[in-house]
């Protein structure tokens, strides 16, 4: 497990003790931070508050160094919209590395996909299926199972198209042929 800086807050909350803790350390408070260094089994990355990565970053970047065979970010959508468009961003990375990687908050689970995959109504997060374009544009989208289906469609960015979708079977697909989607499987 690895934890950035303020999520030492929650983990020192749920009694947790992480394998590595990554920051800057400026918005944890002393008592929590002193706790973990004193944990001799934590591998401490320590990087100066002006850097030209985020925490969230050098921890993706971390997580696919050790060889990771999934990733799960949390607490990444939080209050500022800067970074929480960065952290889907930074899923790129992991998306090349080919490692299976999503944020997840109590309303959404988002990643990315750059070619074919299918989804079980029984195992997505909520109702509603987004689909973004993060490149330019997406080629030859194919959606089937959905309640707005589309045919070797080209989705280019800065279109609300794909949002809001639904699941109307059981199994749905979504084909590609060129480019990077960003899907967020929504719950109100």
């Amino acid at each position: 497990m690895i934890v950035c800086d303020r999520g030492l807050e929650a983990l020192y909350q749920l009694k947790i003790i992480p394998n590595h803790v990554v920051g800057d350390f400026d918005s944890v408070s002393s008592e929590v931070l002193e706790f973990y260094k004193k944990q001799t089994q934590i591998i401490f990355h320590k990087f100066n508050a002006e850097k030209d990565n985020t925490d969230t970053d050098i921890a993706l970047k971390l997580a696919i160094r050790l060889k990771s065979s999934k990733i799960t970010i949390l607490g990444a959508l939080g209050k500022r919209m800067d970074h929480a468009v960065a952290n889907i961003h930074i899923l790129k990375d992991a998306l090349e590395a080919e490692i299976p990687c999503q944020i997840l908050d109590e309303y959404n689970r988002i990643y990315l996909i750059n070619k074919e995959m299918t989804l079980s109504k029984d195992k997505v997060y909520g109702k509603y299926i987004s689909l973004i374009p993060l490149t330019s544009m997406i080629e030859g989208l194919t959606l089937t199972g959905f309640k707005y289906p589309l045919n070797h469609y080209t989705l280019p960015i800065g279109t609300s198209l794909g949002i809001s979708n639904e699941m109307i079977e059981d199994i749905a697909h979504i084909e590609m042929k060129k480019g990077i989607l960003i899907v967020i499987e929504s719950r109100d």
